[in-house]
């Protein structure tokens, strides 16, 4: 069994730190060592300087059993992790001519002539454990050190980084550490149409200040996710544990909760439009078609009627609809009306947005969205016009899908 084993993550490579990048290996680790049961407290991402690398190592052994690497194994100059482990461990390099015999008969069976620098890569701290690498030329390897902590690095290329994770460090730390079944599960229940506060009110501190299970709140645009997170000796007692949790929430706002882990919102509400037998009209203004693009599909596959309108400006729609060119609040309300008279749907969402603004200050209305139904209406305005698009699908986009879905619901189930 684990005893509160815990795990520190270093990636490295300066185009993460650039933006050029994005760190996927961190959160594949992460998940992986969560299920072994191993808390990891710390990720560090690190440019490919050596110094710089060694000291991310020293710290995370101040502070962790297990200092997992990730990249900097390649021949070429900037692949320091070598190095790096080495001088933070007070350890020399050794090079292992088996493992360069190895590194050759990869590039040999595929065709591909070895240079010079691929010796680099035979090249470890001494006294290492060495992990052969089948699926690529970089040899990983572990460090173990006293007081049963170890430094383990793996090669930054994801295919190969996940399968030497779960083909060979998994069971390395299973037995180094005498780990048998504990694990760290999570389930992810998806809540829409309640804002972050009202809904930690409603779940209360007695549920959200429990150690085990943990209850964590993660906002997003029109949307809140509560990640409920157990520890146990087995997986069929963490599921009990989480089970008897999420029965609790529930309970207190189980009317907000549209899915689980990876379910979209998009699919619950067509899936809740679909079974009563509701279509759905969308009108955009100004930011093209942003709502469509995520709702359209969802509808149309669940064989949800949907009709969408774009138009170009507020004075396009104005004139579509035969209408001055009102405030957003006036223009966008009349639209949502007009469309429910005209096309008989039960639902509509209109955004209105001044395409030619950027983002502003609240106090400057430049995106209007309402959703209506025959009894029932909601509204929102922003100080952000269509063209900060990524605002616009952001918050305008987002937040009229989650309240639309729940209105709908509310209206239908009651």
């Amino acid at each position: 069994m684990a005893n509160n084993i815990t795990a520190e993550l270093i990636s490295i490579g300066t185009e993460i730190l650039l933006g050029e990048l994005t760190d996927t290996n961190s959160v594949f680790l992460a998940r992986t060592l969560r299920d072994l049961g191993i808390n990891v407290y710390f990720m560090t991402s690190v440019g490919d300087n050596q110094q710089r690398i060694s000291d991310a190592i020293q710290l995370g052994l101040q502070r962790a059993d297990i200092v997992i690497t990730c990249g900097g194994l390649g021949p070429t100059v900037d692949d320091m992790t070598r190095e790096s482990v080495a001088a933070a461990t007070g350890r020399g390099l050794t090079f292992h001519p088996a493992l360069l015999e190895q590194i050759a008969a990869r590039f040999e069976k595929f065709g591909v002539h070895m240079t010079e620098n691929n010796k680099r890569q035979a090249y470890l701290p001494d006294n290492a454990v060495v992990i052969e690498n089948p699926v690529g030329t970089a040899p990983s390897f572990a460090v173990e050190l006293p007081r049963n902590q170890a430094v383990i690095s793996l090669p930054g290329v994801p295919r190969e980084m996940k399968y030497l994770m779960l083909e060979k460090v998994v069971p390395y730390l299973r037995e180094k550490y005498s780990i048998t079944e504990q694990v760290i599960l999570a389930k992810v229940l998806k809540t829409a149409g309640i804002g972050e506060s009202l809904l930690d009110e409603r779940i209360g501190n007695e549920i959200l200040s429990h150690h085990n299970p943990t209850v964590g709140l993660n906002a997003h645009s029109g949307q809140i996710d509560m990640r409920i997170t157990a520890k146990a000796d087995t997986r069929t007692q963490a599921e009990a544990m989480i089970q008897e949790v999420e029965t609790q929430i529930r309970a207190r706002v189980g009317e907000h909760i549209f899915g689980v882990n990876q379910e979209k919102l998009e699919d619950a509400f067509a899936a809740l439009l679909k079974a009563k037998g509701v279509s759905l009209v969308i009108a955009e203004t100004g930011i093209g078609d942003v709502i469509s693009q995520r709702l359209a599909p969802a509808m149309q596959a669940a064989g949800v009627p949907v009709e969408t309108h774009q138009y170009a400006s507020p004075e396009a729609l104005g004139e579509a609809f035969q209408q001055p060119s009102e405030s957003l609040k006036d223009l966008t309300n009349s639209t949502a009306h007009a469309l429910l008279q005209s096309s008989g749907a039960q639902v509509v969402i209109a955004v209105v947005s001044r395409p030619d603004l950027d983002e502003e200050s609240d106090l400057e209305s430049g995106t209007a969205v309402v959703v209506a139904t025959p009894t029932a209406q909601r509204r929102r305005q922003y100080g952000f016009g269509g063209k900060s698009a990524e605002n616009v699908q952001q918050f305008a986009g987002n937040w009229s899908i989650s309240i639309a879905w729940h209105m709908v619901k509310e209206l239908l189930e009651s």
